[in-house]
């Protein structure tokens, strides 16, 4: 069903373009035509067209940017067959390698790092880690950002930062469920904070990984005065580490204005609430409540409680590993303990008096159930009692509800009539068409659902199953993974399918999950648009562009020039490879330092470090990874990256200026 909200971030009406795309597009075919008047080759005139075609399809979302991007593609391989009428000798790509995109080291590596995350999250270890970021950090975007954020730009500065964003991304999925905070509220500070720890150090990001070799390439041509020494492993990390900060400053202090609030897959819980408020009138709150020693709750059987205070006990602690939810968990009979927990589903007021009538301290915020009744493992649920079921004519209390089934009961509804907890709704011997609302877990629902007393009407939950006992082979597999990416020179893709086909030969995933793990929205937007980066740097359009630039700004003092190829580096990392841009840029920034009488290094550094200020557009592969489950626009890109890409170089200009 769409929603109001939904249709205003839809791309192009059904009806054609709007009077604002209309414009925008004039506008970009103008400084097509005026700039195939100055650039010196019609090769880089029709690549400068299809880059401003891109750049336009992608900020005012005439298609999808997938759509875009594989269109893009196809549109590079059919300038082989117009060759002739475009002025050209041949394609703009040749046709035999259009396609490699799909077969790149790039695209690979996010398949691969995508089956890893989900193995690791299929064995519930991801949870966990949610749970605990949750404890530290509660559930607000001030507290949680910063960790998270934290977290994954260290964990980047020492691996792919696409594999670190991959692996956090069911963590901060989980966290989003629990806390009720929107996806996409955390998704994008930890992507840009994923980026931005890639500078860290330099092993942090390829081009920081490149950057030495280009240098000892480099130092061939130059003089023995001139030779430039190469990088240590840290040298970067005061950049990098100040870099990160800024990242993590600028979403806690601006996150509420530059975030999206976008509705995604998976935030079913507060309407399927709403529905069920709207068709039942069942209003509960869920509480966690700690039992004091002195209470008069001790040793009272729930029996005798439950009907009296008009509350429903879903979950019980009473000890470090005793953890009762579900079938064969909270019975009837079972009684109160001191220094115990219990889970509370009831009425708001009900649920108050409950807790001043007994002395109960009531937590805000769950601690002892923080992952067991999170919405991600449990809910309310409707179930309707069929013709023919063997339950009719028993009661709830008759075949113990909750302890065989694990669905605990808040309401009953009957002939048109709701009936609530402390109606005696459990004493109620059920007719065919009842509708059970109770509270249950996802995992006792999903077995409710082969069980031919029960029709359940919810259909819409997460249904996951859960392999905690691959935990050790998903974590061996991981670290197979992670060992070939930090000890070998074996390339990148090759030893991240390693322990991505790991979590499926030992079963830690099926190959349809695998399958399913992978966003082929991401993977065919990087891989189409492989095939422009090549073309602007084969066509000459890269080498232009840089040459004009330098010779803006070429009289200028050192570190106005060392900003403008920082800028420079910027912008061709949206429009190519971070790998490309470096190769291009470095000789140049090099060539440059020394006729200004800088130290080349520190020119060479400032490429490498400026080819992660990809915050723009989603063309870096951690935005493209992020954008489908984030349910994010080009416009919540170019938002937040915007003001992320003005703060990015002016700290790194701040900071290598001090340090180098």
């Amino acid at each position: 069903m769409t929603t109001p909200a939904d249709e205003d971030r839809s791309p192009t009406p059904a009806g054609g373009l709007t009077k604002k795309q209309g414009i925008a597009g004039a506008i970009f075919a103008l400084i097509a035509i005026a700039l195939a008047f100055v650039v010196p080759t019609v090769e880089i005139a029709w690549v400068s067209a299809i880059l401003l075609l891109t750049i336009y399809l992608f900020a005012f979302e005439i298609v999808g940017v997938d759509v875009a991007a594989a269109s893009v593609m196809v549109l590079l391989g059919l300038t082989s067959l117009l060759a002739p009428l475009m002025g050209l000798e041949q394609g703009l790509v040749d046709t035999q390698h259009l396609f490699d995109g799909f077969s790149s080291n790039a695209v690979i590596s996010i398949i691969a790092v995508m089956i890893i995350g989900a193995g690791l999250d299929k064995t519930g270890i991801m949870s966990k880690v949610a749970s605990l970021i949750l404890k530290i950090g509660g559930t607000t975007e001030a507290r949680i950002i910063p960790i998270i954020s934290g977290t994954v730009g260290i964990i980047s500065s020492f691996m792919q930062n696409v594999g670190a964003a991959a692996l956090f991304l069911p963590v901060v999925s989980r966290i989003s469920a629990r806390a009720g905070l929107p996806l996409s509220r955390l998704l994008m500070p930890m992507g840009f904070c994923a980026i931005l720890g890639g500078t860290v150090t330099m092993v942090g990001s390829s081009p920081l990984i490149l950057l030495n070799d280009l240098i000892l390439t480099s130092n061939q041509t130059l003089p023995p005065d001139q030779q430039m020494e190469t990088w240590g492993l840290f040298s970067v990390t005061p950049v990098g580490l100040a870099l990160v900060a800024t990242g993590i400053l600028y979403f806690v202090l601006a996150g509420r204005f530059v975030l999206p609030t976008t509705k995604t897959e998976g935030t079913t819980g507060t309407d399927s609430m709403e529905y069920l408020k709207k068709t039942y009138g069942v209003q509960y709150c869920m509480k966690e409540m700690w039992i004091p020693k002195d209470s008069p709750l001790v040793g009272k059987m729930l029996n005798d409680v439950e009907t009296e205070s008009r509350i429903r006990v879903v979950a019980m602690v009473r000890g470090p590993n005793d953890l009762a939810i579900g079938p064969n968990g909270v019975a009837r009979d079972v009684r109160f303990e001191p220094h115990s927990a219990i889970g509370v589903v009831a009425k708001p007021e009900h649920c108050k008096a409950f807790a001043e009538q007994y002395g109960l301290e009531v937590r805000e915020e769950f601690d002892a159930f923080g992952d067991a009744l999170s919405p991600t493992k449990a809910g309310i649920a409707e179930v309707v009692i069929p013709p023919g079921s063997s339950l009719i004519g028993k009661s709830a209390r008759d075949v113990w509800m909750r302890k065989r089934y694990g669905l605990s009961m808040v309401g009953l509804h009957r002939a048109g009539k709701t009936f609530h907890e402390g109606e005696g709704i459990r004493d109620l011997p059920l007719q065919a068409g009842d509708v059970i609302v109770g509270h249950v877990t996802w995992a006792a629902l999903a077995r409710l659902e082969k069980d031919r007393d029960f029709v359940v009407v919810t259909t819409e939950y997460p249904h996951e199953e859960l392999r905690p006992h691959k935990l050790g082979a998903a974590g061996f597999f991981f670290a197979v993974a992670l060992g070939l990416v930090l000890f070998t020179d074996l390339r990148l893709s090759v030893a991240l399918l390693t322990g991505a086909m790991g979590m499926v030969l030992s079963r830690v995933l099926t190959m349809e999950e695998a399958y399913e793990a992978v966003s082929w929205k991401t993977v065919f937007l990087l891989a189409s648009l492989i095939p422009l980066g090549l073309a602007v740097e084969t066509s000459g359009t890269a080498k232009w562009i840089a040459e004009v630039v330098v010779s803006m700004v070429g009289d200028a003092s050192p570190w106005i020039i060392q900003g403008a190829i920082a800028a420079l580096a910027t912008f061709f990392t949206l429009v190519m490879s971070n790998v490309g841009a470096t190769v291009l840029l470095v000789p140049l920034a090099i060539n440059i330092a020394l006729q200004v009488g800088a130290d080349p290094a520190v020119y060479a550094l400032t490429v490498a470090i400026a080819t992660s200020n990809s915050f723009l557009i989603p063309t870096h592969q951690v935005n493209a990874l992020i954008m489908g489950p984030g349910g994010y626009r080009v416009p919540d890109f170019m938002r937040a990256g915007g003001i992320m890409t003005v703060l990015f170089l002016v700290v790194m200009m701040l900071m290598m200026n001090l340090v180098f």
